[in-house]
């Protein structure tokens, strides 16, 4: 299990504080309760970071994993199984906590029966409209409706008849009676439960009648006798009938909710909806597409589970939303990429060098470091022959004052290997473009020899013509061209996507060592960024997905802005 640094925060302020009266009798409980209609994404990393964080700073804190599954037209067992393997691999365990709203059914049922029983509720036969027009407004208050004041035993009889199937979709809904002119909307007369003729993933058909989110919610809660429900900034209205459903429910345990802001980042698209609508009409190549913030997108890109809990902690537990910067991740998954890639030479846009005083047909292994960060990790050996690749960007026949790389009659050292001189340049005899380089080396200057005194001002990487391995890159940018908060309500969103967040390079050639990548493995491709082996890759002709570049923008950036 991840393990919590216990940095403050004012939600771990209270928990605490809470534990040391004695409140709650000392426990502390959390949960994680998604709804099984989607994939995670990175915001609800921050969600369980937190929940399950809370439980591990507190001695004998548990936190449970529960799908609050009310919604059988959304619902999905394959999204269980994803959302499970997500936590998982964030590096947290609920162990045997796992629940299901689902699982309560019957007991809700109950719970509502109760209310109804007390004069806490009623069977509302308004249509959908007429609700809405009885509700009222953020600066009016509603009015009852006609159907209020139905006695006890009407509103027993219909409801159970409600369950029993004997009405449409629409034709009522179960309503708590609370008070129409609350300056709350979410206390006027809120809708517990409603008439959905639909199969549930896990109860089948044995219900036509399903609770709201806000009735199922806060009673599991206390039926799990969870102490602390965290939650986003979005419920803080709804905490008083939260808290309402709970205190009518006479649950010996009261949980209390608590809110945070939830996590918002520039140029993502953090909304399930609009996920959903990318995988539908097949914008992105699906839910676990690099270029998305879900948890399989960024897996599949080479996040580490490591940086995310990293970023998640840093950002820490804000009471106001703010917009934290993709620079700010990225700079955490460089950080931790720092440490554990192994260095490789990967050339994506290769240009022919040909070294002319380098004997025909012969090699050598030259020793490469793994990991200037991990002197543990030790070094490989890679191949250095007289026919080698360098990037198309490494040389320009007519070089600016600043451009340090190579050119004609200029010299560099070839990382690992020698000091090389470009002596001619030979160009496509039909379109004109260089294709090959004449090269002469220095053998003396072989990297690491005693002898290898002489310096240049550039070192590049290349590989082996003869050893390397061709392979396809995906490099990877911004999936939007802006935040969606600048997009106008009454445009398609749609329409603000980068049509260059994608570029996928298919002639690239990397050393020998990656012709064997196995996915999920991460590299450094020197001076090019951090590389992930997709799972495409198949032995002999790898995939690697661009994790993110070498350049941290963040580094350079005021801190201060990270919308902590």
């Amino acid at each position: 299990m991840a393990e919590s640094n216990g940095a403050s925060n004012f939600i771990r302020d209270i928990v605490l504080a809470d534990r040391a009266a004695g409140k709650h009798g000392g426990r502390v409980v959390t949960r994680f309760p998604p709804e099984p209609n989607g994939h995670l994404h990175i915001g609800h990393a921050k969600s369980i970071c937190l929940n399950f964080g809370l439980a591990q700073d507190a001695p004998g804190g548990i936190c449970h994993l529960r799908f609050d599954d009310t919604n059988p037209t959304t619902e999905d067992p394959a999204y269980v199984r994803s959302i499970q393997e997500d936590v998982r691999w964030l590096g947290f365990d609920w162990g045997d906590k796992m629940f299901f709203a689902s699982d309560y059914f019957e007991r809700l049922y109950s719970f509502a029966e109760g209310l109804i029983r007390k004069g806490k509720a009623y069977v509302d036969s308004l249509t959908a409209d007429e609700m809405r027009s009885y509700r009222g407004t953020l600066t009016e208050p509603g009015k009852n409706s006609p159907y209020r004041n139905r006695s006890v035993e009407e509103n027993l009889d219909l409801f159970r008849r409600m369950k029993a199937g004997e009405f449409p979709d629409g034709a009522h809904v179960l309503r708590a009676k609370i008070d129409m002119a609350s300056p709350n909307i979410n206390l006027r007369d809120p809708a517990l439960y409603r008439i959905r003729h639909a199969t549930h993933y896990r109860t089948g058909s044995a219900w036509c009648i399903y609770p709201g989110y806000d009735f199922a919610h806060p009673l599991s809660d206390a039926i799990e006798g969870i102490t602390h429900s965290i939650c986003t900034l979005e419920f803080e209205d709804h905490r008083p009938l939260y808290d309402w459903v709970v205190a009518e429910s006479e649950s010996p345990h009261r949980p209390q909710q608590i809110e945070f802001a939830r996590l918002n980042i520039g140029q993502a698209v953090m909304s399930k909806r609009k996920l959903l609508e990318l995988v539908e009409k097949k914008l992105v190549t699906g839910w676990d597409d690099p270029r998305l913030p879900t948890l399989k997108g960024l897996r599949r890109r080479g996040y580490t589970p490591e940086a995310i809990r990293a970023f998640c902690e840093h950002i820490g537990v804000a009471k106001r939303d703010a917009v934290v910067e993709m620079q700010l991740l990225e700079h955490f998954i460089r950080e931790d990429l720092n440490k554990r890639s192994q260095r490789v030479m990967g050339v994506l846009k290769p240009l022919k060098v040909v070294i002319d005083n380098y004997p025909e047909g012969a090699s050598e292994e030259l020793d490469a470091v793994n990991n200037p960060e991990d002197p543990s990790a030790g070094t490989r050996k890679v191949p250095f022959a007289r026919t080698l690749y360098i990037e198309h960007d490494d040389f320009l026949e007519d070089p600016p004052k600043q451009f340090f790389r190579l050119a004609p009659g200029r010299e560099v050292r070839l990382r690992y290997a020698y000091i090389v001189k470009c002596v001619s340049v030979a160009r496509d005899p039909r379109t004109g473009r260089i294709i090959e380089l004449r090269c002469t080396y220095d053998p003396e200057t072989r990297s690491g020899a005693p002898q290898a005194q002489r310096k240049v001002k550039a070192t590049i990487h290349w590989v082996s013509a003869a050893h390397a391995v061709k392979g396809e890159v995906r490099l990877y940018n911004s999936l939007l061209k802006t935040d969606l908060a600048k997009v106008p309500p009454d445009q398609d969103w749609t329409t603000y996507l980068n049509p260059q967040s994608l570029e996928v390079v298919s002639g690239c050639q990397v050393e020998p060592s990656l012709g064997e990548a196995r996915p999920g493995e991460r590299f450094q491709f020197e001076r090019l960024g951090y590389f992930c082996a997709d799972p495409d890759s198949r032995p002999g002709a790898p995939v690697f997905n661009r994790t993110v570049s070498l350049k941290d923008a963040w580094s350079r950036m005021d801190k201060g802005s990270a919308g902590k």
